[in-house]
């Protein structure tokens, strides 16, 4: 790929039929309730069985290494029961409690804001319900996307609104990059990392790049706040905003 100067126009935005999203996360941090047993999340598993029949503990695994002059090397080794992972059956839709928060995952194929985010929202009154959040720390959504284009790709900027340039004078393809920028909106005190990252791939005949948009809010809230819903789509606005001004006409057209 070279670097040349190419001119289109920032997408519109609308739903698009073959959306590249391969992970839709909805995530809550939380400070934990001090004396909290992560053991209680497995109440859980009876009313949960018919949609999320595999669950799976997730542990915390630290190593550290202590030395002593003229003595042996001792190794030290702590595992520590996070929480749970409830899985459905095709694997699909992931519920994680955790001592720390709770999160749902979503892999693809995606399909509604409208259909994941109260599913997510339910789940969340389970585990608020269990008590093991003191209080609300961080709510985020995260979303994956892969865009595939057709090789030969001259200029990246055909399809990406912000993508990366190599040095000027310099005749040479991108081989490889890796970009993240954080943008904060001040007045609604929301926030976002945006990575943009090229995928080594096997197939000469496309490239792919994963435009990863993570939006967040960072506050305390009260486990039963109801403005967590109503923060909640604005940052699903705000992830719609950024995704849509970040390819161009050109690649949302490829998406319809």
């Amino acid at each position: 790929m070279t670097s040349s100067i190419v001119c289109l126009t920032v997408a519109r935005e609308r739903n698009l039929a073959n959306a590249p999203i391969t992970e839709a996360i909805i995530d809550f941090r939380v400070k934990h309730t001090q004396g909290f047993q992560v053991e209680k999340f497995l109440t859980l598993k009876a009313e949960l069985a018919s949609e999320f029949p595999i669950v799976e503990p997730r542990t915390i695994v630290e190593g550290a290494f202590e030395i002593k002059i003229g003595e042996p090397i001792e190794a030290k080794k702590r595992e520590e029961l996070q929480g749970y992972w409830f899985k459905s059956t095709d694997g699909l839709n992931i519920a994680q409690f955790r001592s720390d928060g709770f999160t749902f995952n979503r892999l693809r194929p995606y399909t509604s804001w409208e259909e994941i985010f109260p599913n997510a929202w339910r789940l969340w009154q389970f585990y608020a319900g269990t008590g093991a959040a003191e209080f609300v720390t961080r709510i985020a959504t995260r979303f994956v996307n892969r865009l595939t284009f057709r090789t030969p790709v001259s200029d990246l900027a055909k399809y990406l609104t912000a993508p990366p340039r190599g040095p000027e004078g310099i005749s040479a393809n991108i081989a490889g990059f890796l970009t993240r920028v954080v943008i904060e909106v001040a007045e609604k005190g929301l926030s976002s990392n945006i990575t943009q990252a090229l995928e080594k791939g096997v197939d000469p005949s496309s490239i792919t790049v994963i435009l990863d948009i993570d939006a967040y809010r960072q506050k305390q809230f009260d486990v039963q706040d109801k403005s967590l819903f109503e923060t909640f789509d604005g940052l699903r606005k705000l992830k719609n905003d950024i995704f849509f001004n970040s390819i161009t006409e050109e690649t949302a057209k490829l998406l319809e």
